[in-house]
């Protein structure tokens, strides 16, 4: 659900095709006024990229483009003691290897 409300998991501003990435060993990390949150590599995934892909498909029509969202390496708010919850004047800035930089103001 926390993918899928109107508004959340912005995207952008590009896309690269696999060609131009290697997604066997890229680095995603994302960071909340600065202060790195998470930092994990696709090979940390608990189920390889291919694995995902089949899996999906054998179940669902996968079409060029369709984007697949998994889960979310160690550092979400809710994990932290207290958490630490997004709130309205944050930045939130993700950086994944091969594609770019993402970062958007919390409102």
């Amino acid at each position: 659900m926390g993918k899928s409300f109107d508004t959340f998991c912005p995207m952008g501003p590009w896309l690269v095709s696999a060609d131009e990435m290697d997604g066997t060993n890229t680095h995603v990390r994302c960071y909340v006024n600065g202060e790195e949150r998470q930092n994990a590599a696709t090979p940390d995934l608990i189920f390889d990229i291919p694995t995902l892909i089949e899996t999906l498909s054998a179940g669902i029509t996968l079409y060029p483009g369709d984007v697949i969202a998994t889960g979310t390496p160690v550092g979400v708010g809710i994990g932290f003691t207290p958490p630490k919850y997004l709130k309205s004047g944050d930045v939130v800035r993700v950086e994944i290897d091969g594609i770019g930089v993402l970062e958007n103001p919390v409102k």
